[in-house]
């Protein structure tokens, strides 16, 4: 069959397939696209072509392009995926970033930039960059480090090699993240004859590896000989669909149950074995319980230093047992390695731990700890505090709004945290904090990309005025789409999670408020900017609603939830309201010498926190 590199890719990627457990969807849900001189007739003319059968959605910004499709694929369970396309130069260096986070949050996603011509006809192009070293070296290779795959077609004679290779790491669930094929634009443009196979159905099967027998059988001994264990539930539990037979491995031995950002929601918030967010932003009901555990099992977790509290949190003699589908990620800490996916592990675990639980005084000690927490977080719901309310109090709000199955999104700033400790999940796909790379700015696009996912869900996005302001284009996208998001723009007045982290480090908050230039001082400490951001949603055509108390927020949830398009809530908050504490603590260096006595004093703080931090978990001695 005669024809471009870029049709014959476009017809592969609509004849792939995803199955596991017997269900099977079509794997590419479609492509994003900007288009340039570099893809516009390779790709462009190819997604025209077969716009029936793979549908192209049009970005406004690259790198929001590829949050959407990473937003798609984590609320697919990563069964389903999109591509993204741009043209070379500005556009395919924008999606450096996406690329990051994909491959951070181990999330697929296929990029397809264009490049630089093959033949190198007519070099130096518009946007090459040109190295003096070689000419075998264009802007694209930017994406390399940041994708789990990556390659070049020169040649027609090289796609189907790499589009292979593509799948499988994209289907790959150890594997997996951002995947580059770079497109010379020439080459992309060119006809070539091509096997008939090429275009067949094809299904990649997602495995489900069950532990290796012996490693099952040191695991159920360390948790048999365990008084005190604590189970942390990450991201794979989601991603292998393991919540069911989590809750039953739960239920069935007493083992308590903490989660990290990806892993929230693995248990409903008032399971009696679920004890929230654990490590730096975690509640303190799950990090007493950690300080006490003398045996931790991690399951698709890979251990940040959020969820380990900087290596402070566990005690250094506890044993651990990490379950996890990669070997990279289960062999980060010592003690028992269990290679397997989650939901696998959960139900062989089940199976050889029948008749034996925990210690009823402990049960009952972790429930008590969980509901004293839970009683701190309505408080912090309701503090009724004045004029402005307290984010707290806007997450309150918030979640009473929602139903069960509805998802909330968020990335950076101090939200994710307060979300992580305060956020009641009842569903296990109804929390969505970007938390891998905390990429200020994916908050809207990757919201879009979760309804995109879930139409039947609310989609509420709840975003600060810095993170808005790095990213707000996809709201023209959502528009033109006709999507519905709630989105809730918290207006903050600058960068005010890093300006509590920074009068924490003794540097007084500096640069981060959105302020004029004092002509006296020379710094930017005058009037806060007059930026109408409520305004500027508005003109990029979306629904707007203002909200000056959490009353009015109140009454503006309800008002965006029956309306049939995108909805941005402003509501100012006051931001020197601090939510309830984790008892945890996060390394961040503190300069160890400076004229500043607030630096000082804060140095003097952290050495003494700098003291509970620890190796990794080293194994408790065995006793047989």
């Amino acid at each position: 069959m005669r024809l471009t590199v870029g049709q014959a890719l476009v017809r592969f990627l609509i004849a792939q397939y995803s199955e596991r457990d017997g269900a099977r969807q079509r794997f590419f849900a479609g492509c994003w696209g900007i288009f340039g001189h570099g893809n516009v007739a390779g790709l462009g003319e190819a997604l025209l072509e077969a716009s029936g059968e793979l549908r192209y959605y049009q970005g406004r910004n690259e790198q929001a392009m590829v949050h959407a499709a990473v937003g798609y694929a984590r609320m697919s369970g990563r069964l389903q995926a999109f591509a993204c396309t741009s043209s070379i130069g500005p556009g395919a260096t924008n999606m450096v970033t996406g690329a990051a986070l994909a491959t951070v949050n181990r999330i697929p996603v296929l990029l397809l930039p264009g490049d630089v011509f093959a033949t190198r006809a007519a070099s130096p192009l518009l946007q090459e960059l040109e190295d003096p070293r070689t000419l075998d070296v264009s802007v694209n290779d930017c994406l390399r480090p940041v994708s789990r795959y990556f390659d070049r077609i020169w040649r027609p004679e090289q796609l189907p090699a790499a589009l292979l290779q593509a799948m499988r790491v994209l289907t790959d669930p150890a594997e997996t993240g951002a995947v580059t094929i770079a497109l010379p634009q020439d080459t992309a443009a060119e006809a070539h004859d091509w096997p008939e196979e090429l275009f067949a159905e094809r299904v990649w099967r997602i495995p489900r590896p069950r532990p290796e027998p012996q490693a099952l059988t040191e695991a159920v001994a360390a948790i048999r000989r365990s008084r005190r264990p604590l189970l942390v539930a990450g991201g794979g539990v989601h991603y292998s669909g393991a919540s069911a037979a989590l809750r039953t491995l739960a239920e069935q031995t007493g083992i308590p149950v903490a989660e990290t950002q990806a892993g929230k929601g693995a248990l409903p918030y008032d399971h009696p074995a679920a004890l929230g967010a654990i490590g730096a932003t975690g509640t303190t009901a799950a990090n007493a319980t950690a300080r006490q555990a003398d045996l931790i099992i991690g399951a698709g977790t890979r251990w940040s230093d959020f969820t380990s509290a900087s290596n402070s949190l566990f005690p250094p003699g506890a044993d651990c047992i990490n379950v996890n589908v990669a070997g990279f990620d289960a062999a980060k800490r010592s003690g028992h390695s269990v290679m397997a996916d989650a939901r696998a592990a959960f139900e062989d675990l089940a199976a050889a731990l029948q008749g034996w639980e925990v210690d009823p005084g402990y049960r009952r000690r972790v429930r008590e700890r969980a509901v004293a927490w839970d009683a701190a977080v309505e408080r912090a719901y309701h503090l009724g505090h004045g004029p402005l309310p307290a984010q707290s109090e806007v997450i309150g709000a918030v979640n009473d709004a929602s139903g069960p199955r509805d998802v909330v999104v968020c990335a950076a700033g101090s939200m994710p945290g307060d979300l992580h400790k305060l956020w009641r999940t009842r569903d296990a796909k109804g929390y969505h904090v970007e938390y891998g790379y905390s990429c200020m700015g994916y908050e809207i696009a990757g919201g879009l990309g979760v309804k995109l996912a879930a139409p039947d869900r609310e989609v509420y996005v709840m975003v600060g005025d810095g993170s808005y302001l790095m990213l707000s284009s996809e709201l023209v996208t959502a528009t033109a789409e006709g999507i519905k998001l709630i989105v809730v723009l918290v207006q903050n007045h600058g960068f005010q999670s890093i300006g509590g982290l920074s009068r924490s480090v003794g540097v007084q908050g500096f640069g981060t408020s959105y302020r004029y230039r004092d002509p006296e001082s020379g710094q930017l400490d005058g009037e806060f900017l007059p930026v109408d951001l409520a305004a500027n949603a508005a003109s990029l055509g979306a629904s707007v609603l203002r909200a000056g108390s959490v009353a009015e927020l109140t009454a503006a949830l309800a008002t965006a939830r029956a309306a049939d398009r995108t909805t941005v809530i402003h509501v100012e908050t006051d931001p020197s309201v601090p939510s309830p504490g984790s008892e945890a603590w996060w390394d961040v260096p503190v300069a160890e010498v400076s004229a500043l006595d607030t630096a000082r004093e804060a140095r003097a703080g952290y050495e003494v926190s700098k003291r509970s931090q620890h190796p990794p978990l080293r194994p408790a001695p065995r006793v047989d």
